[in-house]
């Protein structure tokens, strides 16, 4: 064992030494060299703060601020405690018994490092595995692996999409298609091509087809009808019935599931014209005749 000698006489003949008084006079000078080296440390977290972190390097005790300790807010650092992580030391003052730790700078260097392998890569139209990172009303941020890609609520489904909360939650693993790539912004998508619903319109919503949809929106001069996720039809308010209707909303109701003909598709524009009307029968002269005294 290598001591110091603090005194050669302690009052009662004895000569009177430290152990741990050397041990971390030693460990302050592997700091200082790894402060002025930026030399990355490897050590164990030992004790949990309220303002971050611990972890000792040969005897001494260096400090990591929580805003230090990722480079993301995280509110629940227990999660450290025991854990080896590596960190360089970011301010130095014995003195003080001041040794501050930076995680942060190590993780946003890794980041950027892997952003560029990513960019030098990417391009648009490829599908990649990534993970939720965080869920918004306007959209789902997604980790590409070092990359944040957004998938804008307009982009999750061909279908309308309400609230991107009740889909997705942080953690959940999903494969996109890149959509666009400007700058360090990535635009996702998961419209993919084969999933279209008017990939095969032509056949799927042919004029004349008898077909069954649920009513998604009305205004005065007709109702929406949704035929499939991301495909809606027109029922004009002439075409709801044979008898007048002032407004559809005085005979349909949103969410009401109704039988109607596909009168008129129209591929390039993505519209189709439904009817009610012709699939009622038709009134004799008779009946009209009745139904008018």
């Amino acid at each position: 064992m290598t001591v110091k000698v603090l005194k050669v006489n302690d009052g009662e003949g004895q000569v009177l030494l430290t152990y741990k008084r050397l041990a971390a006079e030693k460990g302050n000078e592997r700091l200082r060299e790894a402060y002025e080296n930026k030399e990355v440390l490897k050590a164990t977290v030992t004790q949990i703060l309220g303002g971050g972190i611990c972890a000792t390097v040969d005897e001494v005790r260096v400090f990591i601020p929580a805003s230090l300790v990722s480079d993301s807010y995280e509110k629940d650092l227990s999660k450290y405690e025991g854990k080896e992580i590596e960190f360089v030391i970011s301010e130095f003052n014995p003195r003080r018994n001041r040794v501050i730790g930076d995680r942060r700078q190590l993780l946003v260097a890794e980041r950027t490092e892997k952003q560029k392998e990513l960019f030098a890569k990417l391009k648009v139209g490829d599908r990649i595995d990534g993970t939720v990172k965080n869920v918004t009303d306007f959209g789902a941020f997604v980790d590409l692996g070092g990359v944040d890609g957004l998938l804008h609520i307009s982009e999750m489904s061909w279908g309308r999409v309400d609230n991107p909360k009740k889909l997705f939650h942080v953690g959940d693993p999903l494969t996109v298609l890149v959509k666009d790539i400007h700058d360090t912004k990535i635009a996702l998508s998961l419209k993919f091509p084969e999933t279209n619903p008017w990939a095969n319109a032509a056949e799927d919503f042919a004029v004349g087809k008898i077909i069954t949809g649920k009513v998604a929106r009305m205004t005065d001069f007709g109702a929406f009808v949704e035929l499939a996720p991301g495909v809606d039809a027109l029922l004009h308010v002439s075409q709801i019935s044979r008898t007048h209707v002032d407004k559809p909303s005085d005979v349909l109701s949103i969410g009401q599931e109704i039988t109607a003909k596909i009168v008129d598709l129209n591929e390039e524009e993505k519209k189709i014209s439904l009817s009610m009307k012709v699939l009622e029968p038709e009134h004799t002269d008779e009946e009209s005749a009745e139904a008018e005294e």
